[in-house]
């Protein structure tokens, strides 16, 4: 049961699933924003210009502020999201850092002349002494 756990919080913490879920999130809180556009802004104009409609400056005023608190909304929505996935890559990435293997020599130094050779010369270009192994 513990491997199973294992695999699944390797699966569901992998990049592009959460990429994913963050996808799905974000596009039904934009949908709002679509929504509200439509609904608060885009639809009084039609019917102030297609059907003589009169809106008060009240009724103006609620729309703009619909509109306004869909795109605020929104904008928490991603906020909090970005907060949560910045907790998770830096929990996810905790306890897991690479060590970084240091690089096998490719030169060395000469003993006679100091110059930098090959790893692999069994004589200095340099100097022409033999190399020690």
């Amino acid at each position: 049961m513990k491997k199973f756990m294992e695999e699944f919080k390797a699966f569901a913490l992998r990049g592009n699933v959460m990429d994913m879920a963050v996808g799905v999130i974000i596009g039904g809180a934009f949908s709002g924003i679509v929504t509200s556009l439509t609904d608060n802004l885009i639809n009084p104009v039609l019917n102030m210009l297609t059907a003589g409609k009169r809106y008060s400056i009240e009724e103006i005023g609620a729309f703009a502020s619909n509109f306004g608190s869909a795109v605020v909304n929104f904008i928490i929505m991603a906020f909090i999201l970005f907060c949560l996935l910045k907790g998770i890559n830096k929990l996810t990435s905790f306890g897991m850092k690479k060590e970084e293997v240091p690089a096998k020599p490719t030169t060395k130094v000469c003993p006679f002349c100091q110059s930098e050779i090959s790893i692999k010369a069994t004589r200095c270009p340099h100097c022409t002494s033999e190399q020690p192994e």
